[in-house]
């Protein structure tokens, strides 16, 4: 605000807390808490919430200063120039972000506090900056403006001199400086040409930084948490004992790493449920073969590494333990958004389930050896038998045994069985007898053998003399989804690539080259199930599932924004061309926003998407004011190519204010790991957009219109 001095700073900034305030009653009637995302949002319209009244104030000083009409009256005539702009501006702003509300899935409720609060603040913002601030620079600033008399201004004159264009303007380094770059573009054909066609083979070559994978595209970037779990699958079949010891020899090593705090494992039961845990359905995991650990680490504030570094550093070690046991094991993180299944999820259905098994072990073949694809892993049981003890009747009628003594004595012996109630002398209620028999008397079947039962003859008898075995597979256990049989194999991303949409783009060539039965092809689907089972098909669920709708509906709603800016242009320009002039500043924020998250080796996430959807609003924004104003010179009379440059160099000052604000507004959550996108977006695309736009905008409004305005 150094430009406008100190009072015109202290208007802008006493409208800052009005707005806020009114958007926290507002938050408030909508039903919405002070919680992560709601204080992002706030944080996210900081930067554009003040753009109004930084136009309104700066233009009011600019005609102050200028002291060619009385105090009330340049007053009236600054707010009349801006007016009606920074209303189409506004509503421009809140076009470009009110769609995101619309996103569907189960990222909708988790976005829609942004948009809305945006949309909400930007309404506000426009009836403070058009109430509260010009009746507060009125009175902060009149001391740069022409002391009040009783003498009429001369609007002849005023407009005489407007036509001569404003000396005072010339002689001021923006002026200047503007004047030396853009006059050269305006004059020479060949100079224009070539700024235009560098600045489109810089725009190509920028995108081309998401087809060779400098930046790679994801979801949602890892959180920075304190906390991950190792899951620890044994074979099925594993007895409580073993999986026990695999767990504690993990532990050993957990507890040997300086990150770690404190741990908890879980052996045959299911660990404390959370969000995450809900919907990996980790509250049934409560077999003999499966375990747990729950590890803290360090608080984020007392180490530099991400939680996610720590988490990766631990599966190499973790991992060659668990193999030496035949055990699997995943690293599982807090996730940074809606749970999922897994990462990766495939779920393979056809007509015949075991040939759906054997492509789901395809499926994971071809897993292993793609790249950054770890913790691979299937819903499909390993094959056990079990053995039944069958009475021999005869046998047992000659020694006077029946078989329910067997199976009685069969029963106390493997189980803990209550044989009684004891009463003390202190309890009210009866305590139960149990009957246990140590695991080392009954871990193997010739154990068993040894048991004996009383017979009627009242001689004891060894039970292996009154059974035969019988070995039988143990039936598996067939999941469904919406009443169609699936098998799921599931997968994490660790390494290079992080993100699903690499490993899942690739597998159509392996999928299509799979071995089938004669007569039967797969289809690889993405985004819907099959409508039947006639066929075998192989759905991809899981964050890829999440990435692809929201990035879906995110696209349309980024077409949808350029149609609403579009027809909101037309309506108040009267012109078809002016807005598709305005609007190339939107592809230009494409090279700050590519070369930012390039530059920070950040991943192109969902609220990168918002970012550049909001900034579509607010570049168009500055497009805007500057073809307004174009036009407010040309009707004064001014030549095209000075009106371009008297536009420039009187709007540069609003337009870096504007942008100034919204990239500090987003320096505050450029560290955050999961609004990082976000602020780059915010930032990157502002900063090269607006000097882009400041150039090339007028440039090409020149090209298009100049035969209009010869």
């Amino acid at each position: 605000m150094i430009s406008m001095g100190w009072r015109g700073g202290l208007v802008v900034f006493i409208s800052v807390p009005v707005t806020f305030a009114l958007t926290m009653l507002s938050y408030y009637l909508f039903d919405y808490t002070l919680n992560r995302i709601t204080l992002f949002a706030l944080i996210f319209i900081t930067g554009i919430v003040v753009d109004d009244s930084i136009i309104i104030t700066e233009n009011m000083h600019r005609h102050f200063k200028m002291k060619k009409r009385s105090l009330r009256k340049a007053a009236i005539y600054a707010i009349n120039e801006v007016g009606n702009p920074t209303i189409l501006a506004a509503f421009i702003v809140i076009a470009s972000v009110l769609p995101m509300a619309f996103v569907s899935g189960m990222m909708g409720p988790y976005m829609s506090p942004m948009p809305i609060g945006a949309s909400i603040t930007m309404i506000l913002s426009l009836f403070i900056a058009l109430t509260i601030v010009p009746y507060l620079a009125y009175h902060f600033l009149k001391g740069d403006g022409k002391a009040e008399s009783d003498e009429e201004d001369d609007e002849e004159a005023i407009k005489e001199a407007d036509k001569l264009g404003d000396e005072k303007l010339k002689e001021t380094r923006i002026y200047k400086l503007y004047e030396k770059i853009q006059r050269p573009l305006l004059e020479s054909y060949k100079k224009r040409w070539l700024f235009i066609g560098s600045t489109f083979v810089i725009l190509i070559a920028s995108l081309l930084l998401f087809l060779n994978e400098s930046v790679l595209v994801k979801m949602l970037p890892f959180d920075n948490k304190n906390e991950f779990q190792i899951v620890i699958d044994m074979p099925e079949g594993t007895t409580l004992e073993r999986t026990q010891a695999v767990t504690l020899e993990i532990a050993e090593y957990v507890k040997s790493r300086d990150e770690v705090v404190n741990y908890q494992t879980y052996v045959g039961t299911a660990s404390p449920i959370t969000f995450n845990g809900l919907v990996r359905h980790y509250d049934l995991r409560k077999d003999a073969h499966l375990a747990d650990i729950q590890v803290n680490i360090t608080n984020k504030s007392d180490r530099s590494a991400q939680s996610h570094d720590i988490a990766k550093s631990f599966r190499k070690d973790v991992k060659a333990i668990a193999d030496r046991f035949g055990a699997a094991i995943k690293i599982v993180e807090v996730p940074p958004g809606p749970p999922v299944l897994s990462t990766i999820v495939a779920e393979v259905y056809g007509p015949d389930y075991e040939e759906q098994v054997k492509i789901a072990q395809n499926v994971k073949e071809i897993l292993q050896e793609t790249q950054s694809v770890v913790d691979i892993d299937w819903r499909v049981e390993a094959d056990q038998t079990e053995v039944e003890f069958v009475v021999d009747t005869e046998k047992a009628n000659l020694e006077g045994v029946s078989a329910q003594q067997v199976a009685e004595t069969m029963h106390l012996s493997l189980g803990n069985a209550s044989i009684g109630m004891a009463y003390r002398e202190n309890e009210r209620e009866q305590v139960s007898i149990t009957y246990y028999t140590p695991n080392v008397d009954k871990s193997s079947i010739e154990d068993l053998f040894k048991l004996k039962v009383r017979s009627q003859q009242g001689h004891m008898v060894n039970i292996g003399e009154l059974v035969n075995l019988v070995n039988q597979p143990i039936e598996k256990s067939i999941y469904r989804k919406n009443k169609r049989r699936v098998v799921y194999v599931t997968a994490e991303m660790a390494g290079e690539l992080e993100s699903p949409v690499y490993a899942i783009l690739g597998m159509e060539e392996y999928l299509k080259n799979m071995h089938l039965p004669e007569g039967y092809s797969i289809e690889e689907l993405y985004t819907d199930i099959p409508v039947d089972t006639d066929d075998y098909s192989v759905k991809w669920d899981g964050e890829w599932q999440i990435t692809l709708e929201v990035f879906r509906d995110l696209g349309i709603a980024f077409l949808g924004v350029i149609f609403i800016i579009y027809m909101l242009i037309v309506g108040w320009f009267q012109s078809f061309r002016s807005p598709i002039v305005m609007m190339i500043a939107i592809p230009l924020s494409l090279i700050g926003i590519v070369l930012a998250h390039w530059l920070f080796d950040a991943y192109f996430t969902a609220t990168s998407f918002i970012g550049m959807i909001a900034l579509a609003g607010i570049m168009v924004r500055n497009s805007v004011l500057l073809i307004d104003f174009i036009e407010i010179r040309l009707n004064e009379g001014i030549a095209f190519k000075q009106a371009i440059v008297e536009a420039g160099a009187v709007r540069t000052t609003p337009i870096l204010l504007t942008a100034g604000t919204v990239v500090i507004g987003a320096v505050a959550i450029l560290f955050d790991p999961i609004f990082q996108g976000l602020a780059l977006s915010l930032m990157g695309g502002t900063i090269v957009s607006t000097f882009l736009t400041l150039i090339l905008v007028p440039l090409v409004f020149y090209m298009v219109m100049k035969k209009k305005y010869k």
